[in-house]
């Protein structure tokens, strides 16, 4: 069939949008998915933390899991204060013994994503396989949180996204990676060497999220040579909902 000239024009506008469209150009690529975040409650001064320190040795690095140790202040009347128990990292315990319904605060202690806890796990089974069937959970149960940016100029943007019922607080974590040893010589543990991995040295709250894009100020570090994390997490000790590691690229 011919076709006259003024036939022509949607035609060829067509071809020029279809030339244009994402199935020519190619879709943009998918965000990655964020991580499980692990997190370790322990002392240098409880005689049954030692075995599971270990455990984030066993899961740093893994593909899709932030491990990070948060060390407690309450065992330090027992003859040893603790190197690196700040009283944050306590209220952080308290907050999620509350919200999972634990009756006390104890160590050692695992929880993973803020939505389920280990303390003491099944005969025959190790804290780690524990903790990794709960990552598991997790990583299942996770929505699509919102996206998390490292701006320039010391700022960090979380987009827009479904906030939790009550709303949800922005937290900066800042950990390092290899802390040195540490030798104790009083306590439960005389004697013996603690070692830790992505020991938390920084706890700052940055702010609540409400499912609005929301920009932060990025508070600056006390000492060089820690990572960063920030954490979107529902108030009270509740479920993280997003959660990304600072990026050489920001």
């Amino acid at each position: 069939m011919m076709l006259s000239r003024g036939s022509l024009l949607p035609v060829a506008l067509a071809g020029l949008c279809l030339a244009w469209s994402p199935l020519f150009v190619g879709a943009a690529p998918a965000a990655p998915r964020q991580p499980v975040v692990a997190e370790l409650y322990t002392s240098q001064g409880c005689s049954a933390c030692q075995g599971a320190d270990e455990l984030t040795e066993d899961l740093d690095g893994r593909k899709g899991v932030l491990v990070l140790t948060f060390p407690v202040d309450y065992w330090d009347y027992l003859g040893w204060r603790d190197t690196f128990a700040q009283p944050a990292f306590t209220d952080r315990q308290k907050a999620y013994a509350k919200a999972l319904g634990v009756r006390e605060v104890y160590t050692p202690q695992v929880v993973i994503q803020g939505r389920g806890q280990i303390g003491r796990t099944e005969p025959g089974q190790s804290l780690t396989q524990s903790a990794e069937a709960l990552i598991g959970k997790a990583a299942k149960a996770r929505g699509k949180g919102p996206a998390i940016r490292f701006l320039t100029g010391g700022r960090i943007r979380v987009g827009p996204g479904q906030a939790p019922r009550g709303g949800a607080e922005v937290w900066l974590v800042r950990y390092q990676v290899a802390p040195p040893e540490v030798a104790v010589t009083a306590g439960e543990n005389i004697g013996k060497t603690v070692r830790y991995h992505n020991v938390v040295r920084e706890l700052d709250r940055l702010g609540v999220w409400s499912g609005r894009a929301r920009a932060y100020a990025e508070p600056q570090a006390a000492e060089g040579g820690l990572k960063t994390a920030v954490l979107v997490q529902a108030k009270g000790g509740g479920h993280i909902i997003a959660a990304s590691e600072l990026s050489d690229g920001r």
